[in-house]
């Protein structure tokens, strides 16, 4: 997880490149989603739920100034209780990325949402992990996870990916006059090398599957038999009834 020092990084100029457009893409994902209980989980020095309209929204990690303190796999929150949940670049720091969503999982309610924020191994900001290792500290000292490995594990839990998309196609130059010289590969990521943007996004909703009764066919095939004799012998009997008055009248 993130140190002191490591949260510094989104200081620099790369860091605040990288923030901005991150920052964009979350306000939009949270802006339509609607409940009650909304959590972050991880960097909690940024507010990527400040455009969210669900009243209560707790930012959860093992560091300050987080509001709950834990691991996030293991969440202290009760099974099916969160309408959202965010993870940005918790699964690539985690020793257990599958049990991260697997929690997530368990604590969101039905069609509830999740969207996560990952590195992608595939880009020029993957090759600058490989070039540069742990040693340059964060996010360099993460374990890059690659898209579909994210969406298979998504889909053996549950989650159905509802979206996505990429950014940072630019690579992770720490200049700010090289990053504004390089902004047109963001446009041209976008259209020429669409799976090749530094950062991912997915968005993902918890689906579960309902029950439907099914009635046994007898019960529809015995209700009119049962229906149409009563009928015959009701008419029976009014018609002999009928007769024997007839024939005490004469």
């Amino acid at each position: 997880m993130l140190s002191k020092l490591d949260a510094g990084w989104f200081e620099t100029p790369l860091g605040q490149h990288l923030l901005f457009r991150e920052q964009r893409y979350f306000d939009q994902a949270v802006s339509d989603v609607f409940g009650f209980n909304a959590v972050q989980v991880g960097l909690p020095h940024i507010d990527f739920l400040r455009n969210s309209r669900i009243p209560l929204r707790v930012h959860c990690a093992v560091e300050a100034p987080a509001q709950v303190n834990a691991d996030p796999m293991f969440l202290p929150f009760e099974s099916q209780s969160l309408d959202l949940l965010l993870l940005p670049h918790v699964l690539e720091f985690s020793a257990n990325p599958h049990q991260v969503l697997r929690e997530a999982e368990r604590v969101l309610r039905p069609e509830g949402r999740l969207v996560l924020a990952g590195f992608n191994p595939r880009s020029l900001w993957g090759l600058a992990h490989q070039l540069k290792g742990g040693e340059r500290g964060y996010p360099w000292n993460g374990t890059f996870l690659n898209i579909s490995r994210v969406k298979d594990w998504m889909v053996l839990l549950g989650l159905e990916v509802a979206g996505g998309s990429m950014c940072c196609y630019r690579p992770p130059i720490n200049r700010e006059n090289w990053l504004r010289r390089l902004r047109f590969m963001e446009p041209a990521g976008d259209r020429w090398w669409a799976m090749g943007g530094g950062v991912y996004f997915l968005q993902a909703v918890k689906r579960v599957q309902g029950m439907h009764v099914i009635l046994p066919q007898w019960k529809h095939a015995v209700a009119p038999r049962l229906l149409a004799p009563a009928a015959k012998v009701l008419n029976s009997k009014v018609i002999n009834l009928n007769q024997h008055r007839i024939s005490r009248e004469l």
